[in-house]
C-alpha cells in the first residue's frame, strides 16, 4: 500500500477571496490490464483536521477520471492511498480553480513534481 498526499495547502483570503474555490483532482490508471482502486480524503484544516471527503474511486485500465470537490476554505489537504501493485501505474494530480474555472498556479500539484510525496 502506498499512500501519497499533497500536504497542507493554504487558502487564505486575499482581497476579500480565496484563491481557489473548486478542486479537481484527475487520475489516470496507465496499467494495460489491471484496474485500480483510490481511496481519497479530503480534509479541512483549521484547529482541527476535519475530513470532508472521503472516495473511494475504481479505474479501469487506461481510465482518466476526473472529479470535482469545494475548496473554498482556509486550507485544505487531500491523501490517497492505493495497494502497492497499483501505485506505479496510477497518476494524479491535483488543480486549485478560481469560481470562473481559471487555475490557480500556487495550488496545482502534477505527478511528476515532488509534491506529492510517500508518507
Amino acid at each position: 500500500m502506498s499512500v501519497l498526499s499533497t500536504g497542507p495547502i493554504e487558502n487564505s483570503l486575499i482581497s476579500g477571496v480565496r484563491p481557489t474555490q473548486q478542486v479537481t483532482i484527475r487520475l489516470v490508471n496507465r496499467a494495460t490490464a489491471d484496474s485500480v482502486t483510490v481511496y481519497l480524503q479530503g480534509y479541512v484544516i483549521s484547529t482541527t483536521r476535519t475530513l470532508y471527503v472521503h472516495e473511494a474511486i475504481s479505474i479501469a485500465p487506461n481510465e482518466v477520471v476526473s472529479k470535482n470537490y469545494f475548496a473554498d476554505l482556509d486550507a485544505f489537504e487531500f491523501v490517497f492511498e492505493t495497494s502497492a501493485e497499483g501505485v506505479g501505474e496510477v497518476g494524479i494530480s491535483v488543480w486549485g480553480k478560481q469560481a470562473s474555472g481559471q487555475l490557480v498556479d500556487a495550488h496545482r500539484i502534477v505527478v511528476h513534481e515532488n509534491i506529492v510525496k510517500d508518507i
